[in-house]
């Protein structure tokens, strides 16, 4: 042991770890503290700059870890596309986005580009990022060997491992979580195997990366196809003076065949509101035809945010006043509890649709910091939950359930309560309304 009570590894490599976002700096920080030397590429020169002083942009890595690594040298935090040279091990972990519905795996591209100018013989690369099936051998393979002039599966390994990082989980993470490890031929997934076994508790082989590429839109395809079904089942049971959180509970006590879900303002996060939308691009491609029931389901879900503003309107309507100049407060713009992430959160589409309508939108989220979100926040003005600001409000919109939240003064105060989340369920009184 050294130390600071981290484990020696013999067999130390030096790895490469492309993108320090909420997947990269994870597996970077984790790779040298099981006593790699890692390097970890970035295009954010401030958050690499964030990095080398210690301070960690991602809630999962704290301070406290980066400092010793930091300190000996066994992970390196740069910009600097030439210090990626002389990797034995380089894992891809950049942003797949959509870009007007369309998959954009630009990020993809230039991180193959900058990896195989430095890529050498008999090295490892690994790809993490999500995408569709084939990705990994014909998109990223290609390039590698364009630009390296080395043979996948020949001369270097090339393996899959999709993460599945849940920002602020801290029973399931990335230590913790079953790996899918795959390879574009045997030697490719014996050597990704490998390499994950010293980081994770299981590794789950998957025998060709398309399979692992598929398993990995499978997963969170079904969690944005089975929100879709009760956000629309929401919408019914209310027209039809039925409560659809008491059904959902109810069936939730079957020990078998059933799985909860529950309704809410939309889908949000790095995964759900793109990974389905990339398999059925990806099934259009493949045969000719996408895929109905996710297509239908990325719809439902999209809607959400327009229903919650519907839903705000018409309480106001039944008072005689419109959307228009009046005060909304709203309760949570991260995508979920506990967490600071905005990306792709239905709260930031719903902000601005009230916006849009006139309304003054002001919101509360404890863990949001608006000078280092002032974009995503797109001029939604941040408040504290004091007595006043709930009293003022002409509605209240719980959009993110955090903890941190007193809900019984939220009741008690706010002249009208739009609860998204259900923590408000058992408060069925004219100021409190169920989603």
């Amino acid at each position: 042991m050294q130390s600071d009570g981290r484990p020696v590894v013999v067999d130390s490599l030096r790895v490469l770890v492309v993108g320090q976002g909420y997947v990269g700096l994870p597996l970077a920080v984790r790779a040298a503290q099981m006593g790699h030397r890692v390097v970890g590429l970035d295009t954010n020169v401030h958050r690499i700059e964030a990095l080398t002083c210690g301070s960690s942009p991602v809630e999962d890595i704290t301070c406290a870890q980066l400092g010793p690594l930091l300190r000996d040298g066994t992970y390196r935090p740069t910009s600097v596309p030439n210090d990626a040279a002389g990797f034995d091990v380089a894992v891809i972990a950049v942003p797949t986005p959509l870009s007007e519905g369309v998959p954009d795996l630009s990020y993809v591209l230039t991180a193959g580009r900058t990896v195989g100018r430095y890529l050498r013989e008999g090295a490892l690369v690994v790809l993490e990022s999500t995408s569709y099936p084939g990705t990994t051998r014909n998109v990223l393979g290609s390039v590698l060997e364009e630009v390296s002039g080395l043979r996948m599966g020949v001369q270097f390994a090339l393996g899959f491992s999709p993460e599945r990082i849940d920002p602020g989980n801290r029973l399931w993470t990335l230590v913790t979580t079953p790996k899918i490890v795959s390879g574009i031929d045997s030697a490719s997934l014996e050597r990704t195997a490998a390499f994950y076994r010293g980081l994770v508790e299981r590794v789950v082989p998957v025998g060709r990366c398309e399979e692992a590429e598929l398993a990995k839109l499978l997963e969170n395809t079904f969690r944005a196809v089975n929100i879709a079904l009760v956000n629309e089942l929401s919408e019914v049971a209310r027209d039809t003076g039925l409560n659809l959180r008491e059904a959902v509970a109810a069936a939730e006590t079957k020990p078998f065949g059933f799985m909860r879900f529950d309704p809410g303002p939309g889908i949000g996060g790095h995964c759900l509101p793109i990974d389905p939308v990339y398999l059925s691009w990806w099934a259009e491609q493949a045969r000719g035809q996408g895929s109905r029931l996710i297509d239908l389901s990325a719809q439902i879900n999209a809607g959400r945010p327009a229903y919650v503003v519907n839903r705000v309107g018409q309480h106001l309507a039944g008072l005689g006043r419109g959307l228009d100049g009046a005060r909304v407060l709203l309760l949570g713009l991260a995508y979920k509890p506990g967490s600071s992430d905005l990306r792709e959160s239905p709260s930031l589409e719903v902000a601005r649709l009230l916006a849009s309508r006139g309304a003054q939108v002001r919101a509360v989220d404890p863990f949001v910091d608006p000078v280092a979100a002032p974009a995503a926040l797109n001029g939604v003005r941040l408040v504290l939950a004091t007595d006043e600001e709930l009293a003022a409000a002409d509605a209240v919109v719980v959009l993110t359930d955090h903890e941190t939240f007193d809900y019984d003064r939220v009741a008690a105060l706010s002249p009208f309560v739009l609860d998204c989340r259900g923590r408000l369920a058992d408060r069925p009184t004219a100021t409190v309304e169920q989603l």
